[in-house]
Order: C-alpha cells, then structure tokens, then sequence
C-alpha cells in the first residue's frame, strides 16, 4: 500500500521531530557567539519564545480536537528558537510573545499546521514585528567590547520584563558608546554613514568594523556557517539552497564594490555580517517553504542571495533576509513546477 505524506519531505529514514531537533542542535554555535558578544538576553529570547509558541502550539491543538502529541514534533520549538535568534537581546517580553503567538497561530496552523504554511513562520513573524514595532527591532546592543555598560544577566532579565535595568539603564542608553555616539549594527552603520557622505573605508576605520564582518557579527556568523556544514554533514539539507544564497549575495556584491568600492561593502563584509549565515543555512532550507527540485532550490537560494543584496544597497532596511526569504517563498511552487524532473518516459513519442 502506497503512502502519502505532506510536507516536510526527506529521503532520509528521519521522522520530523529527529530532523527538526538536528537543526535546533545546529544553531548551538552560532548561540555560544550571540550570547558571547551580546549578552544574556539570548538565552532569555529562546526560553521566552519557546514558552510561548509551545504553549500556543498546544491550545490551538485542543480548540481543533488533535492530539497534543504532535508537539514531539518539534516544529514549534524550532520556529521559537530561529525567531528568538532573529530578535535583538534586549527585546521587551510583550514582542516576544506578540512574535511567538503570530508565528504559531496565523503563519502555521492557520495553514492548517505543519507541511502546509506557505510562509517560514518565524520571518514571518520577524517581519511583521520590524513593519509594527521599528524601534524595539532596531535596538542592538554593541558588542561587548564597545559598550560602556554590560549588562548581567539580571540585568538583561529585568530589562526584557519592565524595560530598564536593575540601575535604570534603558535599552536605548545601553547602546550608547562612551564617545556618546549610538551604536547599530555594521549593516546598518555602513548604510547610515554611506548616505551621509562618508566613504567605505573611511566607514571601515571605525571600531565597530574591526573585523571583515563587523566586530562580533563575524563570529556570529561563523557559528551559523559551522552549524550549516554540520547539517550538510548530516544529509538535514541539501547544498543547493546555502549555495544559491551565499553565491548570489557574493557575487552581486563583486559586482557592486567593483563598480564603486567607495560606497558598496566587500563581498567578504556582506556574506559575514547580518543575518546571512543564519538565512542560507537555518532560514532559507525549511522544507516546508523552499522549492524542493534541485534546480529549483538552487534557482531558490540565488533569488534570496540577490534580493538580500539590493535591498541591502537600495531598500529601507539594513538586513534584508527576512523579505526575501518570504518573496521567495511566494515563488517556490512556481519555480517546482517549472524545474521538476520529467518523469520516466514523459514526453516520449509512443
């Protein structure tokens, strides 16, 4: 007897929750070195959005009759840790939780659950908080060796649930630097300084830019890149997606800083900095959303890669895997349709 099954699909004598909890273990790295650089409020985004989309998870399977054993599935848990990563360290509990419900409720189950959502469900909940909330989105700590104040844990917990610090620090005076300038992230600064008047170099001269990818933001991603090539060692994904990403970004911005280094970053900068070893490796190979031919996935990845770099140089926004990945998830059954294998015989003349 033939079976038939939704998606997430794989080849591999895996069930959903032994591939989904492979890629939570994945993202251990890349949480050593945000936690590292950028304080404990980390680890209080993973614990607050698992709560959260866990719980949600669970009352949306009692109000449709299912069985609470489908939690073992892990998909919930895994769509709370890639949101919590995504968030900055000290975002309010209210976001959280805000994020964590919409990810589960409108971007999965109203889908009608797992294998049938359109959307990655934690860009889609990134997005919809950066378009609401811009200014609790926006606020990154420095790097730890930038910052004048270094929150503690209980710091970081007491900031996450009334907004300030045990000494009253708020979240916006804690991303000040000791020469009084507000910190942002290296995207963002490159993309704030360049249109002010400053050159790329002069842009990279600065403290924040000590390193190729911007100070912290490179072991970050790093951390990311070792837990992608884990999961390809690990048959989890496939290389067409990270490749796609990763090589589309590269070579646009080859292509860029060629043309006008003075106001494009290094190809180098662009592939270690943001989010984009998250999004090759983490975001952009969800099974459910992506194109799942291998074309089709290569054609998947090089759309993001491309898209993440102009809305980098030209868009509103700094970091831009979020959008992309959910433009590209509206092409992936196109892009299936148009680079599926032919099947044997097909197309032959009888």
């Amino acid at each position: 007897m033939l079976g038939i099954a939704s998606s997430p699909h794989t080849h591999k004598r895996r069930s959903t929750g032994q591939v989904m909890r492979l890629v939570a273990y994945a993202t251990v790295p890349g949480i050593i070195a945000l936690t590292l650089f950028f304080g404990y409020g980390v680890l209080i985004n993973l614990v607050l959005c698992s709560a959260a989309t866990l719980l949600t998870e669970a009352l949306i399977l009692i109000l449709r009759r299912k069985s609470l054993w489908q939690l073992t599935d892990s998909s919930a848990l895994l769509t709370a840790i890639l949101l919590a990563l995504a968030l900055p360290p000290t975002a309010p509990w209210w976001l959280l939780v805000i994020g964590s419900v919409f990810a589960i409720l409108v971007a999965k189950q109203l889908y009608g659950g797992i294998g049938q959502n359109l959307f990655n469900p934690a860009m889609a909940a990134y997005v919809l908080l950066l378009v609401s909330f811009p200014v609790q989105m926006t606020n990154w700590l420095p790097p730890k060796s930038l910052a004048e104040h270094v929150p503690s844990f209980a710091d970081s917990l007491s900031l996450t649930l009334s907004g300030y610090t045990k000494d009253g620090f708020a979240a916006h005076q804690l991303s000040i630097s000791p020469d009084g300038v507000s910190q942002a992230t290296p995207l963002d600064t490159l993309k704030t300084d360049i249109k002010n008047g400053k050159t790329t170099t002069e842009v990279m001269q600065t403290p924040l830019f000590a390193s190729f990818g911007g100070l912290g933001w490179n072991w970050v991603n790093v951390g990311f890149l070792v837990g992608g090539l884990f999961l390809l060692w690990r048959g989890v994904i496939s290389w067409q997606i990270p490749a796609g990403v990763l090589g589309g970004l590269f070579v646009c911005a080859l292509i860029g800083y060629a043309i006008h280094p003075d106001t494009n970053g290094s190809p180098l900068f662009h592939v270690f900095s943001g989010a984009a070893m998250f999004g090759a490796f983490f975001i952009a190979t969800d099974p459910v959303t992506a194109a799942t031919s291998p074309k089709g996935r290569l054609i998947f990845g090089l759309m993001i890669g491309v898209l993440t770099y102009f809305i980098r140089v030209f868009g509103g926004y700094p970091d831009a895997i979020a959008f992309s990945v959910l433009l590209a998830n509206m092409a992936a059954p196109l892009l299936d349709n148009y680079t599926r294998p032919s099947s044997f015989g097909e197309g032959s003349k009888s």
